[in-house]
């Protein structure tokens, strides 16, 4: 086993529903946007990879605000002022890490085993919730990649094949670990072991291509020794 590559958001922590869903309906109001995205909406939405592009779908299919002249600084206004939005929520440590990760990272620095996070979301965002709610030891011990630093996102699985090139890694001797078949479907094509923890949105979602699903690392009894003998088998 080469690396351990987490997803970010429904991973590490639950963020979509109290977290991103939650910025994003701020930003509107503080932008003055006529948009409230329901518990029920933004689980639509999410079938779509990446804030912006959801931002994109919801106004193509609902109608854009009114005197909307440029769609792409619209968009990119809305979707900084919502991640500076989602940032103070992290640091506020109002998001707790899901059960199992930090100690499944301990277990990876302690068998030398390279760590990394692959997301659609902002990279800046993504490397709050790393340095926060992991901390410093661990944080400098995570390379992140994440945001636009790939042209196409999950499922496409051009951010796990950048994650490999970069780092070095045998795809083959990687386990992912993802919460929905977006993310699934871009690890396996990158060549990589997935193994899915349902978050509090995919729970209904089709998870057939993974090697296992688990309600969480803890309750799945996830750790190293698994992952190595998911690669050896």
């Amino acid at each position: 086993m080469q690396a351990l590559i987490f997803d970010c958001d429904g991973v590490l922590v639950d963020t979509e529903r109290d977290g991103h869903r939650v910025s994003f309906n701020e930003a509107f109001a503080e932008l003055g946007i006529d948009c409230v995205w329901s518990v029920e909406r933004y689980g639509e939405l999410l079938l779509t990879a990446g804030g912006k592009e959801r931002m994109r779908r919801h106004f193509d299919e609902t109608g854009w605000p009114a005197g909307t002249e440029d769609r792409d600084a619209l968009i990119a206004t809305i979707h900084k002022r919502k991640t500076a939005i989602f940032m103070r929520l992290i640091e506020e440590g109002s998001l707790p890490l899901r059960p199992g990760i930090a100690r499944i990272v301990d277990e990876a620095v302690a068998n030398g085993i390279t760590l990394a996070v692959c997301s659609t979301s902002n990279e800046k965002a993504v490397q709050a919730v790393v340095d926060v709610m992991l901390g410093p030891e661990r944080s400098e011990k995570i390379r992140v990649f994440a945001g636009d630093v790939v042209a196409a996102k999950k499922p496409a699985p051009d951010i796990y094949n950048l994650a490999a090139r970069t780092l070095g890694l045998d795809p083959g001797h990687c386990v992912v670990i993802e919460d929905s078949n977006n993310g699934l479907r871009a690890a396996k094509a990158a060549g990589m072991h997935c193994v899915v923890t349902i978050s509090s949105y995919t729970g209904e979602e089709d998870f057939s291509l993974a090697d296992r699903v688990v309600d969480d690392l803890d309750a799945g009894n996830v750790d190293i020794s698994f992952c190595r003998a998911l690669i050896d088998a």
